[in-house]
């Protein structure tokens, strides 16, 4: 394992915490270890793992690029790593707002939604 990898592990259970990458790991296959190891290495090991910036903003440009781009699977994943990053709910929000001007409502308003979910089904525990 390269020091990128290890590092991105480490990022990725304190981002993401440690139950959801042990399911992830759990589930990992021949066929997308190699994807795997990459997004582990190029987006945790190395973008996430920056310290230009806190992980609170990391965690809002991440959900605003996810709702710009129509990424909308990853965004209750990465609603619930904000109990890990420090992102509030009036961050999201905010993202979210910034999302709607420059990349469309029908983008901002589907991510509002999932959020809107994933922050209740955070406080049902």
């Amino acid at each position: 394992m390269s020091e990128r990898y290890i590092e991105g592990m480490k990022t990725r259970r304190t981002v993401l915490g440690d139950a959801h990458v042990d399911r992830a790991e759990a589930a990992k296959t021949a066929l997308d270890d190699p994807f795997q190891t990459l997004i582990t290495e190029a987006a945790w090991g190395t973008v996430w793992s920056s310290d230009a910036i806190s992980l609170r903003e990391r965690s809002m440009l991440t959900l605003a690029l996810l709702a710009a781009t129509g990424n909308f699977d990853e965004i209750p994943m990465h609603i619930r790593a904000t109990a890990r990053t420090g992102a509030s709910e009036q961050d999201v929000i905010e993202a979210f707002q910034h999302v709607a001007i420059y990349a469309g409502v029908p983008k901002a308003n589907h991510a509002l939604k999932l959020a809107k979910q994933t922050f209740a089904e955070m406080k049902e525990g």
